[in-house]
């Protein structure tokens, strides 16, 4: 089944920063209840640029606890401040997801144990010090190594979310392919497979028409093998594709009301 991560309750939104600014939980708790009821299987929270380490995680902390108030949904907690991480995770009600690693030996010994110790999820990047390989090949060979090293940390492979980076096709056009055809690859690495996912709408950063690509490039990668997305939840027509693919797809039961039924899960 298909897993949406709702990308809203993101402190580089203006309207984030200033809740955040303000330790106002209204804008963070709206956008939760928004998003769940819009069908979000799990919830995005970063807390965006933060003057301190330390100050970025006291305002993790805040932000999962009341996001977790206002929807019981699990959340994606996504940021490259460690302390951040394990303080967001040190709060959370449920299975949390850590947004994330990278093929990094460093980050993966780091971030690894972290999920292993909290019993989260873990979205990982096909990227290492060389920065984001162009092919398909290169990106499963680096999906290998997260692999194998989530496995040495005890990780299953339905815990581990990779990402094979989709960058925007005004500038990366020629990356479109490679990227999902490497998603097709990454689910041939094991038995079970990992998971896939991707932040969607980088697909179409300071394009024009950008729902357009963002639902097109959804549907595709869903054929692909893609099990989940960070993506606008609240984008109807996005969230119909979802449905949709995923009843052509056969992974959930047809009904007349199925984009309804998707909603509810």
């Amino acid at each position: 089944m298909f897993e949406i991560i709702g990308e809203r309750i993101n402190g580089l939104f203006i309207d984030i920063r200033e809740a955040i600014k303000n330790k106002d939980p209204k804008p963070l708790q709206d956008w939760a209840v928004k998003q769940a009821e819009a069908g979000a299987y799990w919830l995005d929270v970063n807390t965006g640029p933060v003057a301190s380490k330390e100050e970025q995680a006291e305002i993790m902390a805040w932000m999962v606890k009341v996001t977790q108030e206002a929807a019981d949904l699990p959340c994606c907690i996504d940021t490259t401040n460690w302390m951040a991480m394990e303080e967001g995770l040190k709060v959370h009600k449920g299975k949390a997801m850590i947004n994330s690693t990278t093929a990094e030996q460093a980050k993966m010994d780091a971030l690894f144990p972290m999920a292993a110790n909290y019993g989260a999820a873990i979205v990982a990047l096909t990227m290492n010090e060389k920065g984001v390989p162009k092919s398909a090949e290169d990106r499963s060979a680096l999906a290998m190594e997260l692999l194998a090293n989530a496995d040495a940390y005890g990780i299953s492979p339905i815990d581990l979310y990779i990402d094979p980076l989709v960058l925007p096709c005004n500038v990366a056009q020629e990356h479109g392919p490679e990227v999902l055809e490497a998603i097709r690859q990454i689910k041939l690495l094991s038995n079970p497979a990992p998971k896939t996912t991707c932040g969607l709408s980088n697909i179409s950063q300071k394009c024009p028409n950008r729902p357009l690509i963002n639902r097109t490039m959804l549907a595709m990668a869903m054929v692909c093998g893609m099990d989940s997305a960070v993506m606008d939840a609240c984008d109807d027509e996005l969230v119909d594709v979802a449905a949709t693919a995923s009843i052509i797809l056969n992974q959930s039961i047809y009904c007349d009301s199925y984009a309804k039924i998707f909603r509810q899960r």
